[in-house]
């Protein structure tokens, strides 16, 4: 049996395939100098990717001494948090089926629920899915991120949602 990412659950140390159960990521807000030297060694290496300071993964895993496999492993789990002084501005990114009304829909989420949408980006459909990526304030939500996240999966033709940077 195959599974998608998120029909796998970790139980006790060990990944587990169920069935028809989505899992939500929590997300923590830790303080850097009480993370594991990894995680802050991969932040770094995304870091040098996105300024162009290393043009591949390999060079940027080496320039921060860690193996490509650690990176691969923690890359897509590790995020730096970014308080803003005006309010809090967290960046999500959205898969969506390119079905009428979708985005209105997952807007429409933003507003009942006190978020403020400053930018919105949607690339072109490729197989009927098209990324979408909004930048919000979110100091005035009624819910946590998690239940905002919970929420926006939940509308329908959502295929995917994340927290990329916030």
């Amino acid at each position: 049996m195959s599974a998608t990412r998120e029909q796998m659950v970790l139980n006790r140390g060990r990944l587990e395939v169920t069935e028809g159960m989505e899992r939500m990521p929590k997300y923590f807000i830790v303080e850097a100098e009480a993370l594991p030297e990894i995680f802050l060694k991969v932040s770094q290496a995304k870091g040098l990717l996105e300024t162009g300071e290393a043009s591949t993964v390999n060079q940027a895993a080496a320039m921060v001494g860690i193996s490509r496999s650690a990176f691969y492993k923690y890359k897509d789990s590790v995020r730096p948090f970014n308080d803003m002084k005006n309010g809090r501005i967290v960046t999500f990114q959205f898969s969506l089926r390119n079905e009428p009304g979708v985005l209105s829909r997952l807007l429409n989420t933003f507003a009942e629920t006190g978020g403020n949408i400053l930018t919105i980006n949607q690339g072109l459909p490729v197989n009927d899915c098209a990324v979408a990526t909004i930048a919000a304030e979110t100091s005035g939500l009624r819910m946590s991120l998690e239940e905002l996240l919970a929420c926006a999966a939940s509308v329908t033709g959502v295929i995917r949602c994340e927290i990329l940077a916030g």
